[in-house]
């Protein structure tokens, strides 16, 4: 008989294949990459274009995200209410989600249904309308969140941490979504120049994933983007910054809190780095997971924390490696300290046997359950396009996380992780919390004001 108190052994790993991508171009140069016969009824079909943040003029943060927000406002052809009206009538699902590297563009419907969703997906990417109603609510929406994100201590953690980190002259040192500040300088003219500027065939690739034949797609697919010869420039890479080597500290006060968020990082690391699955397996172990080293420290051994995670954004360029939690504002100085020492301990000694094999054994079991819908798999296979991967790259992950050992983790942990150069921001009364956090002596302490000014 099993004990009660005993967890259940793990079984085996169940085998799974990602499904075959079929690797097309239509004759406009715009790329398309189909995965059909897929089980169910249901087919998405998702415009990826290089037109994110990082292609935005300085001074214009926010206005990639702006601009796919307003696809949805109507096109040239139908207003918002008649677009509306026939995804709805199609029973469509739409959605535009706009990254520092990209912006998708996807409808996801009944296979039977598509034929009728493709022209209106084309409508809003080649003609969107911008009107100026409906793109003055979009920018409403943005204004707001812009607003509460200056409110919100953890948004405004993490929007101090990437500034503090990157630099003003970093692209990567802004918030994705734009400021105030930048966002109420935006209106339909900006928004229409950066989409005949950004959006164009030459740019972009159609995503098609469901139970559709690959024909189907294909002349699906030419019918509504064939004619599209709109020619558009090549988007710009990031722009490096650099808020400062050495260890450093900065408070941000936030008067009255009786919490701290806290982040602690520096410049991380590309998409395109050799040793993305060993650096990703040992995320896992330091902070990426519930039984991560800074969970069991922070939450399960003392105490401070709900949960804490640690994490590596990988973009097209250099994005930040960043350790976040929230704590009282009593045990702030205790918590930096236990996060400092976890991430030296893990680059000097490097991880266990035991710690990547339940690293691996995680990445491999769950990743057919994140393929579980259509748009799931198309935005996995979108993602091949944004970073330059091979159509294919998605069969072959599971043996490329199961190939990661602790020499390679441990490696990548040495090359990528510097904890002398690690940089903490502490959101939270810095009357409070400053004096506990200037004692560990981990470097110079700079107190701000909430408005992100040197106090």
């Amino acid at each position: 008989m099993t004990e009660r108190n005993s967890p259940p052994q793990a079984g085996p790993i169940r085998p799974y294949e990602f499904p075959p991508v079929l690797d097309e171009s239509l004759d406009n140069g715009m790329k398309l990459r189909i995965v059909h016969n897929l089980p169910g009824r249901l087919v998405t079909a998702m415009v990826v274009l290089r037109a994110g943040e990082t292609g935005v003029p300085r001074g214009r943060g926010g206005l990639a995200v702006l601009t796919g927000d307003a696809l949805e406002g109507g096109t040239a052809r139908l207003s918002s209410r008649q677009l509306a009206g026939r995804l709805e009538d199609i029973g469509a699902s739409f959605g535009a989600t706009t990254g520092w590297d990209y912006t998708t563009v996807s409808v996801s419907c009944l296979a039977e249904h598509l034929g009728r969703a493709m022209p209106l997906l084309a409508g809003m990417v080649r003609s969107p309308a911008f009107d100026p109603s409906e793109f003055q609510r979009y920018r409403a929406q943005r204004l707001a969140t812009a607003t509460h994100r200056r409110m919100d201590p953890g948004s405004l953690a993490a929007d101090s941490f990437v500034r503090f980190v990157f630099g003003e002259e970093g692209t990567y040192g802004r918030p994705l979504g734009g400021t105030a500040a930048s966002l109420g300088a935006l209106d339909p003219a900006c928004a229409r120049e950066f989409a005949n500027s950004r959006y164009g065939p030459g740019q972009a690739a159609l995503v098609v994933a469901g139970d559709v034949e690959s024909r189907e797609a294909l002349e699906l697919a030419d019918q509504a983007f064939g004619d599209w010869d709109r020619e558009v420039e090549v988007p710009p890479e990031a722009v490096d910054g650099d808020g400062g080597r050495g260890r450093r500290v900065h408070v941000v006060h936030r008067g009255g809190s009786v919490q701290s968020e806290i982040r602690v990082g520096h410049v991380g690391v590309s998409r395109f780095i050799d040793d993305f699955f060993p650096l990703t397996t040992l995320n896992l172990v330091l902070g990426g997971s519930f039984g991560s080293r800074l969970n069991l420290n922070l939450r399960e051994r003392h105490g401070f924390t709900y949960g804490v995670r640690s994490s590596f954004a990988t973009r097209r360029g250099a994005g930040p490696f960043a350790v976040s939690t929230s704590v009282e504002s009593a045990v702030t100085g205790a918590a930096v300290r236990e996060i400092f020492s976890e991430i030296r301990t893990l680059v000097e000694q490097g991880p266990t046997e035991e710690e990547i094999a339940a690293a691996t054994s995680y990445l491999a079991g769950v990743f057919p359950l994140r393929l579980e819908t259509t748009g799931q798999i198309a935005s996995r296979v979108a993602a091949t396009v944004v970073f330059d991967l091979p159509a294919d790259y998605y069969r072959g992950y599971r043996d490329r996380v199961r190939a990661v050992t602790r020499d390679k983790a441990a490696e990548a942990a040495r090359r990528h992780i510097r904890p002398d150069e690690l940089c903490a921001v502490v959101v939270g009364e810095a009357g409070e919390v400053a004096p506990d956090v200037e004692a560990l002596g981990i470097g110079p302490v700079t107190v701000h004001t909430d408005e992100g000014g040197p106090g």
